[in-house]
């Protein structure tokens, strides 16, 4: 019977070696190091790291040229430390900030707007709802309505994967305006009108409109444009009831900066990149950057 051979312990120059551990990036490339398109570079640079103000032009600030000026000025700021030029960044993975605003930087966010109509729920997920928002999106869209619009007021609702903004835009403590046009039976006079500002009582508590007035009369009806900073269910339709004009239709028109225009019912536009921004200062996004502990 053959002797088993004795095993050698393993030594330093037969072990396998352990894979050592990638130090986490901060999403900050140092000055010199190359993008590199297919992988990780020889600085550590992984793929989507871009120069600042590629990533800047991209976020709406402006031209290369005119996001190279705001660099060398000192005004943007990358996870909260003033940038130079010459600085690469992974959007996906920092914060970005002109004069304090963020910039909507990650590839992966999506913000769109639609014109909800008549009859469609707003919830992306409803087995008694005869229509939902998810059918009016193209297929694989992954994002959230940003507050309600009930199932018979039509217009502007806001979509979106930004949780951060979503949840800013539709809390009342933050007071984004969200303006109605209202089409009622009647026309309401002043003191009518001065009653939705000095707020009304409802069941649920007093309701207050920021602003309040007659757009148009035609016959028997009027239009009357509601400035509202809240969003209780059926709130706009309750206020006028309950001071006598009721609501034949509702329209949303305007959330913060962003108006419906011409969007017709059912139609779906993804907002540019200024125009969230103006959504982060609206949402004074800006002010909890500012206020961030170093």
């Amino acid at each position: 019977m053959p002797r088993e051979r004795p095993t050698r312990p393993p030594t330093e120059a037969t072990a396998t070696p352990s894979r050592p551990r990638r130090p986490r990036s901060s999403g900050v490339v140092p000055t010199g190091a190359r993008e590199a398109p297919g992988g990780v570079g020889a600085h550590g640079a992984a793929p989507g790291v871009e120069r600042l103000q590629r990533t800047l032009a991209r976020g709406g600030v402006g031209s290369r040229r005119q996001a190279e000026e705001l660099i060398a000025a000192g005004r943007v700021t990358v996870d909260g430390r003033v940038a130079t030029l010459g600085d690469r960044v992974d959007p996906r993975r920092v914060t970005v900030e002109v004069d304090g605003v963020p910039v909507p930087t990650d590839p992966e966010l999506r913000y769109l707007v639609l014109n909800k109509p008549v009859g469609v729920t707003t919830t992306m997920r409803d087995r008694f709802a005869g229509r939902t928002v998810a059918d009016l999106l193209p297929a694989g869209t992954r994002v959230v309505p940003v507050g309600r619009l009930d199932r018979d007021t039509e217009g502007l609702l806001l979509l979106t994967n930004d949780g951060t903004l979503a949840h800013r835009l539709s809390h009342p403590r933050f007071g984004v305006e969200k303006e109605y046009l209202a089409e009622v039976q009647g026309h309401p006079a002043r003191p009518a009108l001065r009653s939705l500002t000095a707020g009304v009582e409802l069941e649920d508590g007093t309701a207050r409109a920021i602003a309040a007035g007659v757009t148009t009369t035609a016959g028997g009806r009027a239009a009357v444009r509601v400035v509202m900073a809240e969003g209780r269910k059926r709130e706009v339709r309750r206020m006028l009831q309950a001071i006598g004009y009721p609501v034949q239709r509702l329209v949303r028109v305007r959330v913060g900066p962003i108006r419906l225009g011409r969007l017709g019912p059912g139609e779906i536009r993804a907002l540019d990149a200024a125009e969230v921004r103006e959504l982060y200062r609206v949402a004074g996004l800006h002010r909890a950057a500012r206020d961030r502990p170093a």
